[in-house]
């Protein structure tokens, strides 16, 4: 391989990762590690494959791209051979199985270790490896539902909201799943020795609200829904309907910002109700709630768009893709025939890009195994 080639696929370049078909951060986990320019390959069952999602069966899925699939039955005693054989020349594995399942299956830590003590192997589960739920089926809507980041998700008086599944499998699963793979590769440097990375949605999860835990400790966070700062209960960090049944995001947390909120909505300041008491939030809501009903939300967007008041449209993912920010720099791209988003974080020296033709080839074990023997 060129030193262009290197350049151009990434800063992992060279580094073999092998990903047991799963669904949720498992895939997510592999993709950022493929964009990043690994070479990763996703061993799937025997049959049509596993779907990352119930709605993505028989259809294109791009995040399996940037990586070559084979097909392995780890219940047949060949084909688990094959499958360690591969493991033995891999930097990673990934695997998102319930605890005890890899190891009845023969390929478990303690066994690949055995052959390849080098080996990083990262499992990622909804519960982790122990605790009286780590063998009981879940989602991420069960993950967030008990760690008190779903309760808190929501309008007051009404039912908690899902906030897609971005917090549970992708937030706390695949994102603390990649940072443990990253440091174990940092740390196996030194030592030379790999070892189990243990991705617990459950530990993720509550690792992204340690504000609110923070928070909570100050005695500054009710445990009432949206009575905070930060989840809807101020009326200057909303969202808002305008005339157009579209809305708009206000985040104008900071004194400055909300001074420019004010003159953008043509009000007051020294009429509007004081912001620093919360028992006016209720009266400023409905306020703010009249004024933006006065206008569309591409109105209130032009309106806004060059001042300091944090106000920005609220865009559906048809819009976001054409939004002169988001498409514009690039973070959602046009590519194979499909608007998806571009590898993230983005490097100076050795950045990662899209690469043409970057969904799974299925090639098989031995066809892997024998390439990577050649280097």
């Amino acid at each position: 391989m060129t030193s262009e080639e290197a350049v151009s696929r990434g800063p992992l370049t060279d580094l073999r990762v092998v990903e047991l078909a799963g669904i949720g951060p498992s895939p997510h986990a592999a993709m950022i590690l493929a964009d990043l320019g690994a070479d990763v390959v996703r061993v799937e069952r025997p049959g049509p494959g596993v779907p990352v999602a119930p709605e993505l069966a028989g259809a294109r899925d791009l995040l399996l791209r940037h990586r070559r699939t084979a097909v392995a039955d780890l219940k047949n005693a060949e084909d688990r051979s094959q499958f360690l054989s591969l493991a033995d020349q891999a930097d990673v594995l990934i695997e998102g199985m319930r605890p005890g399942v890899a190891e009845r299956l023969g390929i478990g830590p303690a066994t690949c270790h055995a052959r390849n003590p080098a080996l990083v192997y990262a499992r990622i589960t909804g519960w982790g490896q122990d605790g009286p739920l780590a063998r009981r089926a879940g989602h991420d809507i069960n993950y967030i539902g008990i760690t008190g980041v779903l309760e808190a998700v929501g309008r007051s008086g009404e039912r908690p909201v899902p906030p897609l599944n971005l917090v549970g499998d992708f937030g706390g699963g695949s994102m603390p799943a990649v940072v443990g793979i990253l440091a174990a590769l940092w740390e196996r440097d030194r030592s030379g020795l790999g070892q189990v990375v243990d991705a617990a949605m459950v530990d993720g999860v509550t690792q992204l609200a340690q504000m609110v835990w923070s928070m909570r400790a100050a005695g500054a966070w009710r445990l009432e829904r949206g009575a905070n700062l930060l989840d809807g209960g101020a009326p200057f960090y909303d969202t808002y309907a305008c005339a157009d049944g579209r809305h708009v995001a206000v985040g104008a947390l900071e004194p400055r910002f909300y001074q420019e909120l004010l003159a953008g909505l043509e009000l007051d300041p020294t009429v509007v109700p004081d912001r620093d008491h919360r028992a006016n939030w209720p009266q400023l809501r409905k306020l703010f709630s009249r004024v933006f009903l006065t206008r569309t939300r591409d109105a209130w967007a032009a309106r806004f768009a060059s001042v300091d008041a944090c106000v920005t449209p609220i865009l559906d993912f048809a819009e976001a893709a054409l939004h002169p920010q988001v498409g514009g720099r690039g973070s959602v791209t046009l590519a194979d025939g499909a608007y998806q988003a571009a590898p993230a974080p983005r490097l100076s020296r050795t950045p990662s890009a899209l690469r043409p033709g970057s969904q799974a080839r299925r090639e098989s074990l031995a066809e892997v195994a024998l390439k990577w023997s050649a280097g």
